[in-house]
C-alpha cells in the first residue's frame, strides 16, 4: 500500500426520500464543501438503500432524485466524481473480501442492527425478526465504499461517527491479517452542525414528521416554518438564541453578520418569533429557490444527469481497479 499523497474525500447519500433541511445541513452541505476543496468522490448509495427500499421502481426514482439534488445544490461533476454505487462492481467484491476478515462481534455493535433488535424486543418479537443479512453487514459495505476509492476523509454527522469507527476496525482487521492494504480513513465532523432540530424541537427526521423539505413549494415551506414550536415570550423580552429552534436554523443559512445581529437582538430583547420565522423563510428561499428550479429541470429531462452518472461510474471504476487488485493479491486470489 502506497502512502496517501493527498486527502481523498468519499461520501455516500442513501436514496430514501425527498431531501429535507436536516439532510442538507447535516450531510449534503458539509460533504459538498469538503469534496469541492479536495479530491472528492460522492455516490448515490442505492446498494445500501436495498436494505429498506424493496420496490424496484421506487429505488430507481429515488436514486435519480438524489443525483438531481446534489447537482442542483452545486456539485460540479468536472471536479467531484458523482456516481451510482451499484455501477461500481469492485465495491461489492471488496465488501466480500473485507467481510471474510471482519469479526461478527464488531457488527453486533452497529447502531442500525442494535436499533432493529431493540424495536423487535419492544414489540415482543424475536430479536432478529425481519433483519436481513444486508442490514447486518451494512457497515462492511460502507467500508468497501470508502476503501475502494482509497478514501482518507469521510464527512459524517456526529451521530454517525460510530460507522466510521467500525470502518476503521474493519480495515484494521484486514491489514493485521494480510498486510497493509487499505488506508484507515478519518471522520470529518463539521463543528457547526450538531443535531439539526425539526419543527417540534426534536431531531429533524421524516419518522417524526417534523421536516422542512428543501424543494417544496414556497408556501409549504412557509407553513412548516410557521409551525415551529416556540414559547410565549413577547418580542420585548430577552431570549436565548441558542435555545430557539428558529434561530438555530436561521444562523445556518443567513449571512454571519446578519445572524450575529439577530442573536444580539434575541439577548437584549426586541425580536419576536414571528419576525424570526419570516427571516428564516426568506433565508430558505434565497438558498433553495434557484436550486429548486434546477432540480425540477433535471427531473423533467434526466438525460444529462444519466450521462454524468455514467461518466462518474467509469472514473470510479478506474479508481477502484488497482485497489481491488491490491486486495486480491493480499488474499492470494490469482489474477
Amino acid at each position: 500500500m502506497n502512502k496517501a499523497s493527498t486527502e481523498v474525500v468519499v461520501t455516500g447519500i442513501k436514496p430514501t426520500g425527498s431531501p429535507h433541511l436536516g439532510n442538507y445541513l447535516g450531510m449534503i452541505r458539509p460533504a459538498l464543501d469538503l469534496a469541492s476543496r479536495r479530491q472528492g468522490y460522492v455516490f448515490v448509495a442505492d446498494g445500501h438503500a436495498m436494505t429498506t427500499v424493496e420496490d424496484p421502481g421506487e429505488l430507481a426514482g429515488r436514486t435519480v432524485q438524489v443525483a438531481a439534488t446534489l447537482l442542483a445544490l452545486g456539485l460540479d461533476p468536472a471536479r467531484t466524481v458523482l456516481y451510482r454505487q451499484s455501477d461500481v462492481a469492485p465495491v461489492f467484491e471488496l465488501a466480500w473480501l473485507l467481510a471474510c476478515s471482519t469479526p461478527k462481534g464488531l457488527l453486533n455493535r452497529a447502531h442500525a442492527y442494535k436499533a432493529a433488535q431493540d424495536a423487535n424486543r419492544d414489540a415482543d418479537r424475536p430479536a432478529d425478526e425481519g433483519v436481513s443479512a444486508g442490514l447486518f453487514t451494512y457497515p462492511v459495505l460502507m467500508a468497501a465504499d470508502i476503501v475502494a476509492m482509497d478514501g482518507t476523509l469521510v464527512p459524517v454527522g456526529r451521530d454517525q461517527a460510530q460507522h466510521l469507527e467500525i470502518t476503521r476496525d474493519v480495515v484494521a482487521a484486514f491489514n493485521r491479517s494480510f498486510g497493509p492494504t487499505f488506508h484507515p480513513p478519518l471522520a470529518h465532523i463539521d463543528p457547526l452542525v450538531e443535531t439539526v432540530p425539526g419543527t417540534d424541537g426534536r431531531k429533524m427526521s421524516k419518522s417524526y414528521g417534523n421536516v422542512i423539505p428543501i424543494f417544496a413549494e414556497p408556501q409549504d415551506v412557509a407553513r412548516r416554518v410557521r409551525s415551529i414550536v416556540t414559547d410565549s415570550r413577547p418580542p420585548e423580552e430577552p431570549k436565548s438564541p441558542e435555545a430557539c429552534t428558529v434561530f438555530s436554523l436561521y444562523r445556518q443559512l443567513a449571512d454571519p453578520a446578519e445572524a450575529a445581529a439577530m442573536a444580539d437582538r434575541y439577548r437584549t430583547g426586541g425580536v419576536g418569533y414571528g419576525e424570526a420565522k419570516d427571516r428564516l423563510i426568506a433565508a430558505l428561499e434565497t438558498r433553495f429557490g434557484p436550486a429548486r428550479r434546477t432540480y425540477r429541470a433535471l427531473m423533467e429531462d434526466p438525460a444529462p444527469l444519466h450521462r454524468i452518472l455514467a461518466d462518474g461510474a467509469a472514473r470510479a471504476r478506474e479508481r477502484a481497479a488497482p485497489v481491488l487488485a491490491r486486495a486480491r493479491r493480499a488474499r492470494g486470489l490469482l489474477p
